[in-house]
């Protein structure tokens, strides 16, 4: 079905993880592989069995960002305009894709996330990395700026001062220092990386993933909304939420003093 990733389902289908699987080029985004990554999600979210979905790497890397050979096939950059063809017609479905997904998307980084690759990571719902993983906006390193979300993403995780920071120098960010400045979410040593990390996604998949899904959302407008509109929203989706199945089984479960089991309905 795939030949760039590498995908494995767990928890009755709950939870579905797509391994970037190109370990002797590091991961490096081809246009296949971006396609790929793409249809991965989005099928995901058409299945209402999925409750979660995870990305992370095969190898050493988690993604050394753009793959320039890949790149530069589609012809000369100067008289086709092919670096703006790669991002409007591979990255930015992939990003939208991403952002509007009804489904928690949690990265898994294993190790170096570069470029693209760090954007890639970072756009993540929820971004999990091992203590010996990095991250660096290289895009100044071959003269471009941070594509893959990163304009839009870097300065609100970070403030103008460090997002420009890392941007104008490139600097490899260690997850350790990532995690202090709320770029991600957490770090784990690397031997117990997986185990960790699978204990998360296997509590957000058994999570009311419809409750996700409004949560998301309401934190994705915040961005433009003012007080009183986000206010408003809240109502709005809130009354969505308590109409869910998963809100009643809370209820219940609660009165009765028992674990709730939600169904993601």
């Amino acid at each position: 079905m795939y030949t760039q990733l590498e995908t494995e389902s767990h928890f009755d289908g709950k939870l579905q993880i797509a391994f970037l699987n190109q370990p002797e080029t590091y991961n490096s985004l081809n246009k296949l592989l971006l396609t790929e990554l793409k249809n991965f999600v989005n099928e995901c979210n058409q299945k209402e069995t999925v409750r979660c979905i995870a990305i992370s790497g095969r190898g050493k890397a988690f993604c050394s960002g753009q793959n320039l050979k890949d790149a530069m096939s589609l012809g000369n950059p100067e008289d086709d305009k092919v670096i703006q063809k790669i991002v409007t017609d591979y990255y930015n479905p992939l990003v939208e894709v991403m952002y509007n997904s009804k489904k928690p998307v949690v990265s898994l980084v294993n190790g170096p996330a570069v470029g693209a690759g760090a954007m890639l990571a970072l756009i993540c719902d929820i971004c999990l990395a091992t203590e010996s993983s990095y991250f660096s906006q290289a895009f100044v390193n071959i003269g471009l700026i941070p594509d893959t979300g990163g304009t839009f993403w870097l300065p609100k995780l970070l403030g103008r001062q460090q997002a420009n920071y890392l941007a104008f120098t490139g600097k490899k960010l260690s997850a350790v220092e990532a995690k202090q400045m709320g770029l991600i979410a957490d770090v784990f040593e690397n031997e117990n990386f997986l185990v960790n990390a699978i204990g998360i996604l296997e509590q957000i998949s058994n999570q009311p993933t419809k409750a996700i899904a409004l949560t998301k959302k309401a934190f994705n407008e915040s961005y433009d909304n003012n007080l009183s509109q986000q206010l408003e929203l809240e109502g709005i989706l809130q009354q969505e939420a308590a109409e869910s199945e998963d809100f009643r089984e809370g209820v219940f479960a609660f009165l009765e003093k028992r674990k709730p089991k939600y169904r993601g309905k």
